[in-house]
């Protein structure tokens, strides 16, 4: 009984892994761990202890088990422990604090399953770590990582590079064996989820250009990373729905600039935030469709 109770529990993280990307697979989940930890042992572990405290939150909050295995409370903990790596020094107390936003993930998660009106993503994840940057920015600026990175303008598009970098830094991963090994991930549990990852990355290159992105940051996968997760979660195998995502994406590349020139820490909100309205949108031609 041990053994199976530990294998499941593994499959959970796995999948919780996976969720960030919407595969809910477990194999799917371990691929991109290991992208991860190729990019960064120090990410990979929070990953991995975002994702644990995550799902524990909602075990012993006595959440619905299917959920809970499915990997749904696991996905979000899992980024805002990556998150930290990203923008606090490591230390007992940002890894407090990660505790702390990582619990806070599942109960905003749960928070969103009791309604039907929007499903809440990766808001979750996006709301705990707004609100972690910004109590840290008041009460203790030190424990933040100031970001020192210049872009070089001069640079042209690397399309390999932002295909890999893209896929990836939906997780904060600048690697491009990370940026294969996720795209592997996806491609394990679905071929239709890979062909959009890839249309998310190669649609919004065109836009990002023509509204003044240097190339330095289209290659860094900072124009890609929403578009990939608006790409993915939007499509399936009919045209419409390949129409749908490709608005879906577009609309995230104006969300992203927007963001990144009020000087916002984005995240993956124009993803969020892009895909509310096309549902939105959907959910009014379907409306008028039936009175019609």
């Amino acid at each position: 009984m041990k053994i199976v109770s530990v294998d499941n529990s593994l499959l959970v993280l796995g999948r919780g892994i996976g969720q960030m990307m919407f595969q809910n697979n477990a194999l799917s989940g371990l691929l991109m761990l290991i992208g991860i930890f190729l990019n960064s042992w120090e990410m990979g572990i929070l990953a991995l202890g975002g994702n644990i405290i995550s799902t524990l939150t909602a075990y012993f909050s006595g959440y619905g088990r299917d959920d809970i295995k499915n990997g749904l409370y696991g996905f979000n903990g899992t980024l805002v422990g990556i998150a930290v790596g990203v923008f606090m020094e490591l230390s007992i107390g940002s890894l407090l604090l990660m505790a702390v936003a990582s619990c806070i993930s599942t109960w905003i998660s749960r928070l969103f399953n009791l309604q039907s009106s929007l499903p809440g993503f990766t808001a979750p994840f996006i709301l705990s770590v707004w609100g972690l940057l910004g109590l840290c920015a008041w009460i203790m600026p030190d424990i933040l990582l100031v970001s020192d990175a210049v872009n070089d303008t001069t640079q042209r598009i690397n399309y390999f590079q932002t295909l890999c970098f893209s896929i990836g830094q939906v997780m904060f991963q600048g690697n491009i064996w990370t940026g294969l090994f996720f795209l592997v991930g996806i491609l394990v549990n679905s071929r239709t989820a890979a062909f959009y990852t890839v249309i998310g990355v190669l649609l919004p290159i065109p836009l990002a250009i023509l509204l003044g992105i240097d190339a330095d940051t289209v290659n860094m996968g900072l124009m890609g990373y929403n578009c990939v997760l608006c790409a993915i979660a939007l499509g399936d195998r009919t045209l419409k729905s390949l129409v749908w995502a490709s608005c879906s994406v577009l609309l995230s590349v104006i969300l992203q600039i927007i963001g990144m020139n009020l000087g916002i820490t984005t995240l993956t909100a124009p993803f969020v935030v892009s895909v509310w309205i096309i549902m939105g949108i959907q959910k009014l031609v379907s409306v008028r469709i039936e009175k019609s």
